[in-house]
């Protein structure tokens, strides 16, 4: 039009517009008007009347202003209990037409300002519940959390399958492990406000740091931080990759076709590699960062805590309301213990005795029970009446099957006869360590509606004195020995 308008003061209108590039027809009708169409149509008016206008300004206003976090959902549900003749049709209405005035007149939101981070700048922990991907081990469910830890700049991850709770162990444990994979340690280490690191009182938050977890990044010349409470996206850098992490866990396990693994050592290789392959992705920028980070000490620290328990005269020890039990050699005797997430250590002195697997109190608060049976069996086997109202009696069996098998008979023969017959049973599988073999057979008997019988199962488990090679010990002659002195005197001649 302004090329028009250009041609226009020296030619006449057909040669204009044929220069201009349009029709004649349009060319006399800017003449008459220079107002482009979009300028001259009338403004699109309401089709139907406003069924909001009654009640707006008088009533949805004045709730916006004195609650500006009430959700629309809440303010539609109160003006239809008021005025039910609405209908609830308006209801996307309500929302556009709060939206629209919140966009105008509603209070300041919250500004989220994105960082640059630096390489070896900062590393991140936290974890993350994985109770809803519906992973088990050997069919029972595992109900557990995985520690999960990252470097801000470039993207380094690490993953460690937790058991319990989020506590200083299962947080030192994974963080070291972290650290000794990458080879080296961020200047800070984030975390949000977990017990484990911080008290969590109204005091500084240097002050605030447990005594353990203070030391702990001291020895590693980290410093500690945290988010503020409540602010998880102050922790976004790894707040954000824990759906991402998830969604990598679910869908490998939908490739894997079964959330079912032989035992915990299988799955913590199957976060392993899945966490191996993610890191690989950013392998160039790992190692750029890995250049900038601190130097590892010479060893690490302590991820354990201690504790001094007595052995009792039950052949075992109660800590955080668990018994666990022990050999009978170390009743009356005093045992420094290290508790793990997944373990306990337990020494005499300084002397290792065993490994214990870690147990939880049960969720009603009642104590729980880690029993083996090879601990008691003998002192079982001279009492064997004991098993009828033994407080860790299920714990005992070793195998489901010995546990089904103890119901069966003692719901078809006289209690002491049932009892006897299941100890004789452990035994058996404790002195000819046959302990899965006897379960199967077992669970055959059983499924056949019969009973087990001990001498059919000790025919079947004893070694077969006819199967046993025969061995032929020869005596050399006693003058042998005297050839041989008189051997080495000539030699030493």
């Amino acid at each position: 039009m302004r090329l028009y308008m250009q041609f226009r003061r020296t030619e006449p209108v057909p040669i204009a517009a044929a220069k201009a590039g349009f029709s004649t027809a349009t060319a006399y009708r800017i003449e008459e008007d220079p107002r482009p169409p979009s300028q001259k149509a009338t403004p699109r008016g309401r089709r139907r009347p406003d069924p909001l206008a009654a009640v707006w300004e008088d009533e949805i206003v004045p709730l916006l202003r004195s609650a500006p976090g009430l959700r629309p959902i809440a303010i539609f549900e109160e003006v239809l209990r008021r005025h039910p003749e609405l209908g609830a049709g308006v209801r996307r209405t309500l929302e556009r037409r709060i939206r629209g005035w919140r966009a105008l007149h509603g209070p300041e939101q919250e500004v989220i300002f994105r960082q640059v981070h630096e390489p070896g700048r900062l590393g991140l922990s936290d974890f993350t519940d994985m109770g809803d991907l519906g992973i088990s081990i050997a069919g029972e469910a595992l109900d557990h959390r995985l520690y999960h830890f990252r470097l801000a700049y470039s993207g380094f991850e690490h993953a460690h399958v937790v058991l319990g709770g989020e506590s200083y162990v299962a947080l030192a444990e994974g963080l070291q492990d972290a650290l000794w994979a990458l080879g080296g340690a961020p200047q800070e280490h984030r975390s949000d406000s977990l017990s484990a690191a911080f008290r969590n009182l109204d005091r500084e938050a240097r002050e605030d740091l447990t005594r353990r977890y203070e030391a702990f990044c001291a020895h590693y010349g980290m410093e500690p931080s945290r988010n503020n409470p409540g602010l998880a996206h102050e922790n976004g850098s790894i707040e954000g990759p824990h759906g991402h992490l998830k969604a990598a866990v679910r869908d490998a396990l939908l490739l894997r076709g079964s959330r079912d693994f032989a035992d915990l050592a299988a799955y913590r290789c199957f976060i392993d590699e899945l966490v191996g392959r993610r890191n690989a992705r950013v392998g160039p920028r790992i190692e750029l960062e890995r250049a900038a980070l601190r130097d590892l000490p010479a060893r690490r620290t302590a991820d354990y805590e201690e504790a001094i328990v007595a052995v009792t005269s039950s052949s075992g020890f109660l800590l955080r309301k668990v018994f666990y039990s022990v050999p009978s050699r170390l009743i009356g005797h005093r045992l420094r213990v290290r508790l793990y997430d997944d373990r306990l250590e337990v020494y005499l002195g300084s002397s290792h005795q065993l490994t214990l697997p870690r147990g939880r109190r049960r969720p009603d608060g009642r104590h729980g029970h880690v029993v083996d049976y090879r601990h008691v069996i003998h002192s079982l086997r001279r009492k064997p009446m004991a098993l009828l109202g033994l407080v860790y009696r299920d714990s005992l069996f070793p195998r489901p099957a010995y546990a089904r098998a103890f119901e069966a008979m003692l719901a078809q023969q006289p209690a002491r006869q049932a009892c006897r017959a299941t100890v004789e049973m452990l035994v058996l599988a404790h002195e000819r360590a046959c302990e899965a073999e006897l379960a199967g057979v077992l669970d055959t008997l059983l499924e056949a509606g019969r009973l087990p019988d001990m001498a059919e199962l000790q025919a079947r488990f004893l070694p077969d004195a006819a199967a046993l090679p025969g061995v032929v010990v020869t005596h050399p002659a006693l003058g042998a020995y005297d050839e041989l002195a008189t051997v080495r005197q000539e030699n030493a001649a």
